[in-house]
C-alpha cells in the first residue's frame, strides 16, 4: 500500500476493524477473515513457482474460504475449480461464478465423515483430471496459521497488550495462528474456542449441525488443541440470537460465526472485568439476510428464544449437552483431554 491507495481489493480488505464493544470487550471486525490465509497462501505459491503460467486452483469448501480463493484467483487471472456440497447457499454460489470459479456440487455424504469426506474423495480426483494444479489445503497447509500473524500484529498496534482471544474453531487457522502471534511476546493470553454441537473439534461425535462456518466433521491438521486454554459449544439458536443482538446493539451486521463468537466474549468479558478482551467476528451478515436476519424464518426454525445469560460447565466434553457449555482445556491434547474424561466417565 502507497500511503492510504491499496494495490488492489483483497489488500484493502485484509485486516479487521477493531472496534470497542463496551467495557473490556473489542471487537476484530473482519469484512472476510478467510481473506487472511487464501491471500498468503495464493501469494507465497505464486512466488515459489508452485502457481506456474498455466496452474489451476482446486479445493474444497462450502463457505467464505472458497469466497476469499475466488477473490483473490480474480485477481491473479487465475482458474479456480471449488469442489463444494448442497450446503452452500445459492448468493455465495452466484457470487462464486461471477468471479469466474467453476462449482463442483458433491450431492450425497460418505458414510464416514460426511460431506466432508466426499469432497475430499472428489478434490483428489479433480486433482488428478486436472495435473497443473495447486491446492491451497486449508485444513493442513501450515501458511493457514501462518498468515494470521499478520492479525496479531494488527491487534497489537491497535490495542497494546491483550489478555484474551476469543474466536470460532473450523480449520484451526484463525485461532492457533493469532494467538500464536500474540503469545510471542505474552505467554500468558488466554485462547479460548468457539465450536458447536455435534462437531468434532474438541471431542464430540460426529453429527448433522445448522450452524455453519465453524465446526467440522473432519479432524484437520492445522488445530492444535494444546493452543486453547477453554472450549465452548453455542447451538444455532444460540449463535443466531446473538448475531441479531450484535447487531441490534452495535450496529455490526456480521454472520452468526460472529454472533456465537460474541456471546462467548461477552459473558468472559463481564467474568473478568480486569482482562483486555478481543473477539474475533469473522464475516459480514449479507448472505444471512433471507435466514438469520429474517424474523419469520427464525420462528418457522424454531429459533426465538434468546440465549441463556450463562453456559453450562461440563465435565466431560465428548457429550453434547445442545445448549450454550464450555470446558476448561487448560492447552492439552485432545488424546489426553479425551482420555481424562473417559477414565472419569469409567469411575463413575
Amino acid at each position: 500500500m502507497a500511503g492510504n491507495v491499496y494495490r488492489e481489493t483483497t489488500e484493502a480488505l485484509l485486516l479487521p476493524r477493531i472496534i470497542r464493544l463496551g467495557g473490556n470487550l473489542y471487537g476484530a471486525a473482519f469484512t472476510l477473515m478467510k481473506l487472511v490465509p487464501a491471500r498468503h497462501i495464493l501469494l507465497k505459491a505464486e512466488e515459489s513457482g508452485l502457481l506456474g503460467p498455466e496452474t489451476s486452483i482446486v479445493e474444497t469448501t462450502s463457505g467464505t474460504f472458497g469466497l476469499a480463493l475466488a477473490m483473490q484467483a480474480s485477481l491473479m487471472r487465475r482458474q479456480l475449480t471449488l469442489v463444494s456440497d448442497p450446503a452452500i447457499d445459492a448468493n455465495l454460489h452466484r457470487r462464486l461464478t461471477d468471479l469466474g470459479a467453476r462449482i463442483e456440487i458433491c450431492a450425497e455424504p460418505a458414510e464416514v465423515g460426511g460431506y466432508q469426506e466426499a469432497r475430499l474423495r472428489r478434490l483428489a480426483e479433480v486433482r488428478a483430471e486436472q495435473p497443473d494444479s495447486f491446492c491451497p489445503e486449508q485444513y493442513s497447509n501450515p501458511d493457514n496459521p501462518a498468515s494470521y500473524a499478520l492479525v496479531a500484529e494488527h491487534l497489537e498496534r491497535a490495542l497494546g497488550e491483550v489478555d484474551c482471544l476469543v474466536g470460532p474453531v473450523g480449520s484451526g487457522g484463525s485461532m492457533c495462528g493469532t494467538v500464536r502471534g500474540l503469545r510471542s511476546g505474552r505467554p500468558g493470553v488466554r485462547a479460548i474456542g468457539v465450536d458447536t454441537p455435534n462437531s468434532v473439534l474438541f471431542g464430540h461425535p460426529d453429527d448433522s449441525r445448522v450452524l455453519r462456518g465453524l465446526g467440522n466433521s473432519l479432524m484437520p491438521a492445522n488445530l492444535d488443541h494444546r493452543d486453547f486454554d477453554e472450549v465452548h459449544w453455542c447451538t444455532a439458536g444460540e449463535a443466531f440470537a446473538a448475531t441479531r443482538r450484535l447487531h441490534g446493539r452495535h450496529a455490526l451486521f456480521q454472520g452468526p460465526t460472529s454472533g456465537a463468537a460474541y456471546l462467548v466474549a461477552r459473558w468472559w468479558a463481564d467474568q473478568n472485568p480486569d482482562a483486555k478482551v478481543v473477539v474475533m467476528l469473522p464475516d459480514e451478515g449479507y448472505r444471512y439476510q433471507e435466514t438469520v436476519y429474517d424474523d419469520a424464518w427464525l420462528a418457522s426454525q424454531g429459533h426465538t428464544a434468546p440465549p441463556p445469560s450463562a453456559p453450562v460447565e461440563v465435565d466431560d466434553p465428548t457429550r453434547p449437552t445442545h445448549r450454550w457449555s464450555r470446558y476448561a482445556w487448560n492447552r492439552r491434547s485432545l488424546a489426553e483431554v479425551v482420555g481424562g474424561a473417559r477414565t472419569l466417565a469409567a469411575v463413575r
